[in-house]
């Protein structure tokens, strides 16, 4: 197998990367765990034929390991975290979203575990719960990045997040409930945030976004696609915020032309602002906004066609006239 042949080349292997390798087998990933001690980051996307057979070698023969991604490998379960979590030690990152067996029993083992841990990214995880988040707040003081997208946390759970100081990133889309209250008490609390994304969280109200517009010193990114908000929450950044530069409103159904307009007047810092399917936004308008703020990118779904087909002609693209009017 094309694994052990590397091992048995190099035992000085310090990455390896087989996502999407769906002939790779346990076996392999075994021989070369053994084979390579000094591995330091795993990467396996999409190995669906993989078991915990495999993560546990890695946990066992790797105890130098800082990196192990692994998202949406179905047999994943608890049982190959538990060995991550008490053998790997230098774990740094972590991503384990779509492994649908994975349970708050074996993420608390690693946040008991791994207490160097610097990020950690979620997905669709509905067996994980505010436990974890809980866990992971307590024990990995050193967490920058921390995103549960999807998985069956709320507001009990995300609060904790406000004793991570390092805090940089949080990713809450579209988990199970989440108030106002506790996002405007983590943007508070947690200075050096600079990416908060809110997406499919209705809830989400325009005074949120107004104390996320004020409290956020470091805020840089701002996502709020599907949120309740109205003209006023953009209004709102751009007067009271000096540091956010991307701000993503899709879908929003009450943002106007005045919203729009009014962010892209005032605001100082803005580069992106993203408006797909905001149907109340009119074209003309956007249009307008692109010829008077060239230095902000505006997202609609014609901007956005507009933008592909400048490139592609850039690249040397041509259209073929003649199969179009035929």
């Amino acid at each position: 197998e094309l694994l052990e042949k590397i091992a048995s080349r190099s035992q000085n292997i310090i990455e390896i990367n087989i996502s999407d390798c769906r002939s790779m087998s346990d076996t392999g990933v075994c021989v070369l765990a053994f084979k390579c001690p000094g591995l330091l980051r795993y990467t396996a996307y999409r190995c669906k034929q993989l078991s915990d057979t495999s993560i546990i070698a890695v946990a066992s023969h790797c105890p130098l390991l800082q990196k192990v991604h692994v998202g949406n490998q179905d047999k994943l379960t608890d049982e190959g975290l538990k060995q991550l979590g008490s053998k790997c030690r230098e774990l740094k990152d972590i991503h384990f979203g779509q492994c649908y067996k994975i349970s708050d029993e074996g993420m608390i083992v690693i946040a008991k575990g791994c207490l160097k841990l610097q990020r950690i990214y979620m997905q669709e995880n509905k067996l994980v719960t505010d436990q974890s988040v809980k866990a992971f707040a307590e024990h990995c003081p050193e967490l920058q990045y921390v995103g549960f997208m999807g998985c069956s946390v709320t507001s009990k759970g995300v609060i904790h997040l406000t004793k991570l100081r390092n805090l940089s990133s949080l990713d809450l889309r579209h988990i199970t409930e989440l108030d106002n209250e506790t996002v405007m008490e983590i943007v508070k609390r947690c200075k050096n945030l600079s990416s908060l994304n809110l997406c499919l969280n209705w809830i989400i109200n325009d005074r949120c976004v107004e104390v996320i517009a004020k409290e956020g010193q470091n805020l840089k990114e701002l996502y709020l696609v599907s949120c309740k908000i109205t003209d006023y929450a953009l209004i709102a950044i751009g007067r009271y915020s000096m540091t956010i530069e991307t701000v993503d409103v899709g879908w929003c159904k009450e943002i106007t032309d005045q919203g729009a307009t009014l962010i892209a007047q005032s605001s100082k810092s803005l580069r992106y602002l993203g408006l797909m399917r905001c149907d109340k936004v009119n074209e003309v308008t956007v249009e307008q906004l692109v010829q008077q703020y060239p230095h902000i990118t505006f997202s609609t779904v014609l901007q956005d066609c507009k933008r592909t087909l400048e490139r592609a002609y850039q690249m040397g693209w041509t259209p073929n006239m003649s199969a179009a009017s035929s």
